[in-house]
C-alpha cells in the first residue's frame, strides 16, 4: 500500500501546486502595493477606502466558487467516463475469453488478439484526446498490419472499436457465439464508444470565453484596488498582505484552469497513463489464467 504524504509535505510541495503560475502575478500585485505605500510616505493621497465597494467580496467569491465547481465537474465527469471504460473492458474481455468457442487452434490466437484490442482502444483514446499521433505504445497490442493502418486513421479509437465489432460479428456468423451473447457484448462495446463522446464533449466545450475574461478582469481590478484600501492602516505591510490575498484568489482561479481539461500531461490531470497500464495488466492476467485452464 502506498504511504500517504504528511500534511506539511503536501502543504510545502511545489510540483503539482499552482505556485509556479500564480506566484509571479501575486508578486506583481505585492510590488504595486509597495509602490502605493511609497506614494503614501510622500504624502500623496492614495488612501481610498471607498474602493472597497467597487467589487463586493461576496460577488467575487461566488464567481470563483462557480468557476472552480464547473471545472471540477468536468474533471470528475472525465474520471467517471474512464472508470466506465475500465469496467466495461474488464467485462467484455472476460466474456470474449469465456463465451466464444474455440473450434480450431487458430481460434485461440484470434481471441487473444481481439482481447488485446481493448487496452489498445484505451491507449488510442488517450492519444486522441491529447492530439498525439499513433505511437509505439500501441504496438504491443496490435498486429503490424493493424498498427500501420491505424497511423492513417483520423479517429484511431473508433477504428479499433470497428475491429472489435467485426470480430464479434464473425464469431456469431461462425456459430461460436449465440445471438444473446453477441448482443450483450455489442452493448458493452457501445458503452466504450459512448466514453469517446463524453470525453470529446468535455475536451471541445471550454468554459465560455466571456466568463473567463470577465473573471480575470474582476480579479485584476480587485487585486490592484487592495493597496488603496489598506495602505492607511497597514502601511509598510501593504505589499505583503496584498500579495498574500492576491495569491489566494488567483490560486483558486488557476486551479479551475488546470482541471477543466483533465486529459493532458499536467500533474493535476487524470492519470491516463496509469489507467491504461492497469487495463493492460488486467488483460494480461485474464489471458494468462485462461491459458492455464485451457
Amino acid at each position: 500500500m502506498k504511504k500517504k504524504d504528511g500534511w506539511f509535505h503536501i502543504a510545502l510541495r511545489w510540483k503539482g501546486s499552482v505556485l509556479p503560475e500564480v506566484l509571479p502575478r501575486s508578486l506583481m500585485c505585492g510590488l504595486f502595493g509597495v509602490f502605493i505605500y511609497i506614494l503614501y510616505l510622500y504624502q500623496v493621497k492614495v488612501s481610498l477606502p471607498v474602493l472597497g465597494a467597487i467589487i463586493p467580496n461576496i460577488v467575487l467569491g461566488l464567481l470563483l466558487v462557480f468557476r472552480t465547481n464547473t471545472a471540477y465537474e468536468r474533471f470528475w465527469e472525465g474520471r467517471k467516463a474512464w472508470g466506465i471504460l475500465v469496467n466495461t473492458s474488464r467485462n467484455l474481455s472476460r466474456q470474449i475469453i469465456v463465451a466464444i468457442a474455440e473450434k480450431e487452434p487458430s481460434d485461440r490466437q484470434a481471441k487473444i488478439a481481439a482481447v488485446k484490442l481493448l487496452p489498445a482502444f484505451a491507449i488510442a483514446l488517450k492519444l486522441h484526446l491529447r492530439a498525439e499521433p499513433v505511437n509505439a505504445e500501441l504496438e504491443a497490442n496490435l498486429s503490424v498490419k493493424q498498427f500501420d493502418h491505424l497511423k492513417m486513421m483520423h479517429h484511431p479509437p473508433l477504428e479499433i472499436a470497428f475491429w472489435i465489432s467485426s470480430y464479434l460479428q464473425d464469431q456469431s456468423i461462425q456459430e461460436k457465439l449465440d445471438r444473446y451473447q453477441l448482443n450483450d457484448m455489442i452493448q458493452l462495446l457501445h458503452q466504450m464508444v459512448d466514453v469517446i463522446g463524453i470525453c470529446e464533449r468535455i475536451l471541445r466545450t471550454p468554459i465560455p470565453l466571456a466568463y473567463s475574461i470577465h473573471l480575470k478582469q474582476l480579479l485584476m481590478i480587485y487585486s490592484l484596488s487592495l493597496p488603496f484600501q489598506m495602505v492607511d492602516q497597514l502601511q509598510w505591510m501593504t505589499g505583503p498582505i496584498v500579495a498574500l490575498i492576491s495569491f489566494t484568489l488567483l490560486g483558486i482561479e488557476e486551479i479551475g484552469i488546470q482541471i477543466e481539461d483533465p486529459f493532458g500531461h499536467d500533474a493535476n490531470d487524470l492519470p491516463l497513463d496509469n489507467i491504461c497500464n492497469t487495463m493492460m495488466r488486467n488483460i494480461e492476467d485474464l489471458v494468462m489464467v485462461s491459458s492455464v485452464k485451457s
